[in-house]
């Protein structure tokens, strides 16, 4: 399953960055080595050989195969500002809560005789900061995919469909066949 969720968790946190990552192969590799405080855990964390890495360090490798290069960005991104990152997190939890926009089938478990048939929906929604820490944890924990999509439609059936418990009480949302989401801070 595509990390849809988890994927635009991390794009969202990355707009709070101040500096763009190292853009060459070489400082992308140097800023890895430095953070992980060698060649072979790079390698490793690359899936590469550690002659690959110092190839890229010394600058006799300069421009890496598609998939290498994404590899690369992905490890560098999720290293870069950590302290930016966790004060946009921390923001986000405590006092302005996330934005989620999404196009995904939507269905209801709610009394006998009132139930709905799912359809797809497109829905932008404001979920307050209690949620964006429950997505932020969970994320950070290490969750799945399916466990960070329950939450995020908890937070929509208690901000969109049940209004903050103004309506709809016993409305149970059930969130499938996710064609796209979006989270933003």
């Amino acid at each position: 399953m595509v990390d849809q969720l988890g994927d635009s968790l991390d794009r969202a946190v990355e707009q709070a960055f101040t500096r763009k990552i190292p853009q060459s192969a070489q400082a992308q590799m140097k800023y890895l080595v430095k953070q992980l405080k060698g060649t072979k855990a790079v390698a490793q964390a690359l899936g590469v050989s550690q002659r690959t890495v110092e190839r890229y360090v010394a600058g006799k490798l300069k421009r890496p195969r598609k998939a290498l290069a994404a590899r690369i960005e992905r490890e560098v991104k999720k290293r870069w500002q950590p302290q930016i990152r966790e004060k946009a997190k921390k923001k986000a939890a405590s006092t302005d809560g996330i934005v989620v926009s999404t196009r995904a089938r939507f269905g209801f478990t709610a009394a006998p005789g009132t139930t709905d048939d799912a359809r797809i929906r497109y829905i932008t929604q404001a979920l307050s900061p209690q949620w964006a820490q429950r997505l932020f944890e969970a994320r950070d924990s290490g969750a799945t995919e399916q466990q960070l999509l329950q939450i995020a439609a908890q937070g929509l059936g208690q901000h969109y469909f049940r209004d903050n418990g103004r309506r709809a009480h016993d409305l149970d949302v059930e969130f499938t066949d996710v064609q796209e989401i979006e989270i933003t801070l």
